[in-house]
Parts: structure tokens; sequence; C-alpha cells
């Protein structure tokens, strides 16, 4: 630990004390700084941090080369650089990686991924202390929201099944105004547990804010040259201020060309095969072919979004992002603006023109059954059959290395096996994102289904929260059996994925009103009669709701914004000490 505290003080790293301030780390003052839920002076994050520092750190302080040998092949190592620098350049070492601690990972194992006593309870804490922040925050949105489906599931199952006789007229618009105030309710919730877990954990999210400005800011620095010793006044610049507007407009108008880009894409080549689609799913007579047709689009169109979001991060490069996660969030939206389309026009097409609301529910079904079982066949059965595929290679030449006369081989070490496992990282942009950009993506396609069509198929609530319910003991298998140790990341909320939750909210409010229209203008009319007029109302009013729960409950507990405040009172009371301390001093000098 001392070892790490030290590296941690070189490295001049911020920790939260006691007081809720984030200070530099001093190993000599180290009983000031908070500590994490387990006990542990730094987060995994913070260890990996230190641990690359410190075996990047080796470097050659001698006055001379250095000559390495290895299998034959002899090198250099020069004056001032580092050692592992040197054989990664020169192939020695493939690959830095953070290898699994086998007593937690068999303890999440069995507490964890192999707990089907409870679907929904998770280790969060142990989640967090073992992967890091931002794995720990998607679990427990996904719990939460697990969780939270099992109330329009149980509604929207008595809707299905249950008959109310003379009232039946009034349940779709009950079930509907339910399910919007539940979504609502829902993201708020969840802005208060990630602030309670961000509280527990030690973060303070607003030094993490302050933290992601400042590296928003850093290429306007660079821009703009300016030096940490010397602060310049921009009102004296005039120059700089044209420059530095200069540099936010254009940013801004790349970013219109580069989301105009996409729509035209989106319109010109991703609409027409939708729409093909859609009229030979309406053409094609039995359903079993029906379900052919639609695991064969589905495949098809996961190549073709993948090219998408192969250009969206080629776009992405010139948009002047300030900042890596601002680049992420762009990629984020752009790729899923994809998928929007790619997912719901062909629901679109059969809610508007065919008008058919037993037919679009037996779509919702095929695309909700076949979407999920085909997405969980590729999330866990690729990565296996990539590793079955790279162990089988590594043992082969192994053999013909070491043991040609045919005796059995295998690899001996635990970090020649987890070298082999595949890395958990984005189908999409992963120099930007790792493997949870697939995992919210899937949840947020799904949320979107249930809820923009939430009245043409109630129980669907039920077939996702049984997804779901699997899903977190099936990501969880996935981390700690299939793949490698994540490289931990800082991310302190969902980010990019909270707006579009919202999105979702508001398109389902309009699609829903959509259906109810559809359901009780049956001729065709579109006559704005009692209920009709009704409908249009509510949509309106389920709209305001909307906004207006979302300053309703307040985002944070009331214990979190106490501690805050108390934190704050702390703060200013020390350096007020400290102040009053270093004016005396000047006092006595001048005497």
């Amino acid at each position: 630990m001392g070892i790490l505290g030290r590296a941690a003080s070189e490295m001049q790293m911020k920790k939260l004390t006691c007081i809720g301030m984030e200070l530099q780390f001093e190993w000599e003052q180290v009983a000031a700084f908070v500590r994490q839920p387990d006990g542990s002076l730094f987060s995994w994050r913070e260890r990996f941090t230190c641990f690359r520092y410190l075996i990047y750190g080796i470097v050659n302080k001698t006055n001379s080369e250095i000559s390495l040998k290895f299998d034959d092949k002899e090198f250099y190592w020069k004056q001032n650089e580092s050692l592992l620098r040197r054989l990664e350049d020169e192939g020695v070492v493939k690959l830095v990686f953070p290898l699994h601690e086998e007593i937690k990972r068999k303890q999440l194992l069995r507490n964890w991924a192999l707990n089907w006593h409870d679907f929904t309870w998770q280790p969060i804490d142990e989640v967090y202390s073992y992967f890091g922040t931002k794995i720990a925050t998607y679990f427990a949105f996904l719990g939460m929201y697990t969780r939270w489906l099992f109330f329009p599931a149980v509604s929207g199952l008595a809707t299905q099944l249950i008959d109310f006789g003379s009232f039946q007229w009034l349940v779709l618009p009950a079930f509907f105004i339910f399910v919007i105030s539940w979504a609502v309710f829902f993201l708020q919730f969840w802005k208060r547990k990630n602030s309670a877990l961000l509280a527990r954990w030690g973060i303070n999210y607003s030094f993490a804010e302050y933290k992601a400005s400042a590296n928003e800011l850093e290429p306007i620095r660079h821009y703009l040259s300016i030096e940490r010793e010397e602060e310049k006044n921009f009102d004296d610049a005039p120059a700089e201020k044209r420059r530095l507007q200069r540099n936010e407009w254009s940013g801004v108008l790349l970013r219109i060309r580069n989301n105009a880009i996409i729509v035209l894409g989106i319109i010109c080549l991703q609409l027409p095969f939708e729409l093909a689609y859609a009229h030979l799913y309406e053409k094609t007579e039995t359903e079993a072919l029906r379900y052919v047709l639609t695991a064969l689009y589905l495949v098809a169109i996961q190549y073709y979004t993948r090219i998408g979001g192969k250009v969206s991060v080629i776009l992405i490069k010139y948009e002047n992002n300030q900042g890596e996660q601002s680049s992420a969030d762009s990629l984020i939206y752009k790729v899923f603006g994809l998928y929007f389309m790619q997912s719901y026009i062909g629901l679109f097409y059969h809610a508007s023109l065919y008008r058919d609301i037993l037919t679009l529910r037996k779509v919702l079904i095929q695309r909700l059954v076949v979407s999920q079982v085909l997405e969980n066949l590729i999330e866990n059965s690729i990565p296996y059959l990539k590793y079955s595929y790279k162990k089988y290679s590594a043992v082969h030449k192994k053999r013909e290395r070491e043991s040609p006369s045919g005796k059995s081989v295998r690899l001996s070490t635990r970090v020649e096996k987890e070298y082999l496992k595949p890395s958990y990282t984005a189908s999409i942009g992963e120099e930007l994102e790792d493997g949870l950009f697939d995992d919210f993506l899937e949840l947020a396609l799904q949320f979107g289904m249930i809820m923009m069509f939430a009245c043409a198929f109630p129980l669907i609530f039920c077939f996702a929260a049984l997804n779901n319910a699997t899903e977190i003991r099936a990501d969880a298998l996935k981390l700690l059996v299939m793949l490698k140790r994540p490289v931990p990341r800082a991310a302190a909320t969902i980010g990019a994925w909270l707006n579009i939750f919202q999105f979702l909210i508001v398109m389902a409010i309009c699609t829903n009103c959509l259906l109810l229209v559809c359901l009780y203008d049956e001729e065709g009319k579109w006559r704005i009669e009692p209920g009709l007029a009704a409908i249009l109302i509510m949509e309106h009013a389920l709209l305001l709701v909307k906004f207006g729960f979302s300053h309703f409950v307040p985002e944070e507990p009331a214990w979190v914004r106490a501690n805050r405040v108390r934190y704050v009172a702390q703060a200013q009371t020390v350096c007020s000490q400290q102040l009053l301390r270093s004016i005396s001093k000047l006092d006595r000098k001048w005497e």
C-alpha cells in the first residue's frame, strides 16, 4: 500500500477528504482521505492508474544505452526511455491488461452471477470495488430498471387478460397514463439512487463535473497556447477572443454537417431497406417464414448499422469535439439514431399504414423475442467461440514447438489463459467506448419498444422483465468468465443514455396517442369526436406531466444534500482558519 500511496503522491492524484474537498493526495496525511466501502484506501481505478504509472515509470536512468536480448533479437534501451514502451515497440510485450483476482472473482461468481435466489439482487458495492464506477453504475441501473419493470408487467398482464366489461374502453388510456408516469418516476428515482451511490462510494460528483469540463477545455487551451504559469486577461486580447469564438462555432457547424450526413444516410439508404422489409413481412403468409425473415433481417441490419457506426466514428474525428467524453456522447447519439430507425420504422409502418393492432402485436412479439434471443446468442456465444479458437491455436502451436511427439500440452499459466480471452470492447468505436456501449444500447432499444407501443401490446412488459432478470446474470457471467477484466473507466452517471431514455418517453407519449386514435377511430375518418379530442388533450397533459414530475422529485436524497452542505461548511471553516493563520504570519513578518 505504501508503494501505491507514494505513486499516487508523485502523480498528484486528487482524492476526496473527510471534509468533502478533493485535495492532492499525500501519503503522510493518509488519515485525512476517505476510504472505500470495502475499507481500502484506493478504488480499483485508482489502483490501476498507480500500477500503470509504476510499470511504465521504469526508465533507463543511466548515462548510456543498454543492450537487451530476447529470442536472438537484440535492441537498445535508450536513456530516459520507458522499458515497457520499448518492449511493446519491439513486440516482446504484446498486451498490458489487468488480471482477474481469483478469490474475489469466485466470490462474485458465487454471490452474484450464479445466485438465482433473488433475480434482481446484486452486491453493487463489491461490483464497484472489483470493476469500477462505470460498470457498477450500469448494473445498478439494470437492477433498478428490472425491479421497476415488475409494476407495468403486472399492470400489463391484468390489462391483457382481464375483461373489464363496460369499462374496457378506459383500460388502455389508463394503462398508458400509468406507464408514462412510471417511466418518468423511474428516471427521477434513478437520479436519486445514482447520487446516493456516488456519495457511498466517496465520489464527489461536482468535482467529477469539474474534471470533465477541464478535459473539454484542454483543446481550447492548446489552441490558444495558454501556459499554466501565465494567466491572460481575454478582455485585453480581442484577437484571441475571435479565435476562440471561431473555434467554437466551427465545431458547431461541423457537428451540424455530420448529423445531416447521418440523417441523409438514414433517409436515402436505411429507410427504403426498412420499408422493403416491412412490405415483405406483410406479404409473407406463414408465421414460420415471418420468423425466418425477421431473423435474416436482424442479421443483415447488424452489418449495415456497423458500417454506419464506422462512418460516424470517422465523422466524429472531424467534429472538433472538446474532450473524449464529448466525442463518446456524439457517437452514442449518432449510432442510436441508426438503431432507432432500424428498430422502429417497421413497427411505425404497420401502425400507421395498415392500422391493424393484431398484426402489430405479432410483429412486436417476433421483433422482441427474435432480437433478444439473437442478441444474447451473439453476446455470449461469440466471446466463447473466440476464446476457444484462440486457445486451440495456442495449444497447437505450443505442441509443435515443445512436444512434437504428440503428448498433451496445456496452457501453463493464468496469464496465458486470460490473454486469449476477448476484451470488453464496443462493437462500434472501441477507442471511445467500452463494452457497456452495446449493453446500454440494448437496454435503450428495449425501453423504446416497450414504451412506444405499450398500448398495442401491454403484455410486452412481462417479456422485458423476464429478459432483464436473466440479462443481469448473463452479463455478470460474461464479465467474470468469458472476458478479460475490463480496464476501469471514470463515469459518475450513465451520461448520454439518460437523455436518450428521456427522449424515448416523449416519443412514447406521441406514438401511444397515435395508437389510441387508431383504436378508437375504426372507420379511419379521423374525426375529432369527444373520445379523440380527449386523446389529444391527454397527450398534451402527459407532456406537461413528464416535464413537471422531473422537478417534483428531488434528484438527490436529503441525506446526500445535507452531507454536501455540511462538507461545504467544513471546507469554508478550514479555509478561513488557514487564511487567518497566513495573515497572522504576514503581520508578524511586517512587525
